[in-house]
């Protein structure tokens, strides 16, 4: 516990962490992902600059139901943004200050909304590809082929690839389940050639003292050289080396998120489709096209990583449905 001096008695005492210091430390010791601290930090702000900046420990039940109400009715947030700032104060109760919230939190709760998903037809992804090329256009094949979410495949590592059999090894996907995915044949040969220039700048990196890469869950601890071995390398590196937030150390990471959203956008300039396109909208491309050839929805569902497969029916909405237009009534007039 950190030190400081006394203006009273002139003497070093123990100084307490301030709040959100503690919330860090204990969802690090957790596990949790970096993503989910910066938005559980995020809640927690919010929540108490809500309350006037009320000291947490004198707050509960009441103030929870408070501010998710106000998120619901004020805000309009979506379903899952409210129980993410749910989770976050139950978190901050629970396993920082020590109080849990024993009785029922009674807030107004955000409805869910079922939107239709955006999806390409097939000339449209050929149309988007055109305007790319090189390791931006692997990146969105491999979205197209397999369902991947965006940041499953930017934290895609080589152990990841199973190209024997044919498929993808999706780890720690969405709700912390484990998966595997298609890896059709089009996409070995220019992984393979993508891999030779990974594998080159993995190997630069080491010979100037670098070449560590993140491990998760303590994997670090437990297997001594594996931070530095080739399979846990990331498929699709950064261009440059950045310093850890949390372990301070310098590393190459995986790209960032949004680049793929960015090389999408840039591409959709010169394609000029009119829709909304996002890295999302391959992924349900990938769903859609595969239940219009007649694969079984539960196939989907497991190939997706969806917990529930009235999540993946959703696409059963925007299935091409042009076949059926001959039987419309207006014939019979």
């Amino acid at each position: 516990m950190p030190y400081k001096r006394s203006k009273a008695s002139g003497v070093y005492v123990p100084h307490a962490k301030k709040l959100l210091d503690q919330v860090r430390e204990v969802l690090r010791y957790h596990h949790y992902a970096i993503r989910t601290e910066e938005a559980y930090i995020n809640w927690i702000v919010k929540y108490v600059k809500f309350h006037n900046k009320k000291n947490p420990k004198t707050m509960g039940k009441l103030e929870i139901e408070q501010f998710l109400t106000y998120l619901a009715k004020e805000c309009n947030v979506s379903k899952s943004t409210q129980d993410q700032a749910f989770n976050a104060l139950l978190f901050l109760h629970e396993k920082v200050i020590f109080q849990p919230i024993k009785d029922k939190i009674q807030a107004s709760r955000a409805k869910k909304r079922k939107k239709i998903p955006t999806v390409l037809s097939i000339e449209e992804i050929k149309l988007l590809f055109k305007y790319m090329e090189d390791t931006p256009l692997l990146m969105c094949r491999i979205m197209y082929a397999t369902g991947l979410r965006n940041i499953e495949l930017i934290r895609l590592r080589i152990h990841a690839l199973d190209f024997t059999n044919e498929q993808i090894l999706v780890f720690d996907g969405k709700g912390n389940r484990d998966r595997t995915t298609l890896f059709p044949r089009p996409l070995h040969e220019p992984l393979m050639k993508h891999l030779e220039r990974v594998k080159s700048l993995h190997k630069y990196d080491l010979e100037h003292g670098f070449g560590e890469v993140y491990l998760p869950n303590a994997l670090e601890k437990k297997f001594k050289n594996a931070h530095k071995s080739w399979i846990w390398q990331y498929v699709f590196p950064s261009k440059s080396i950045s310093t850890d937030p949390r372990s301070g150390k310098k590393r190459r990471h995986h790209i960032h998120e949004n680049t793929l959203k960015q090389i999408i956008v840039r591409a959709n300039r010169f394609a000029k489709i009119p829709k909304r396109i996002s890295p999302h909208v391959l992924r349900h491309s990938f769903a859609t096209h595969l239940l219009e050839k007649g694969i079984d929805i539960r196939t989907v569902q497991e190939l997706l990583g969806h917990k529930d497969v009235s999540t993946t029916q959703i696409y059963t909405h925007v299935m091409n449905k042009s076949t059926l237009n001959e039987q419309s009534p207006i014939y019979n007039i």
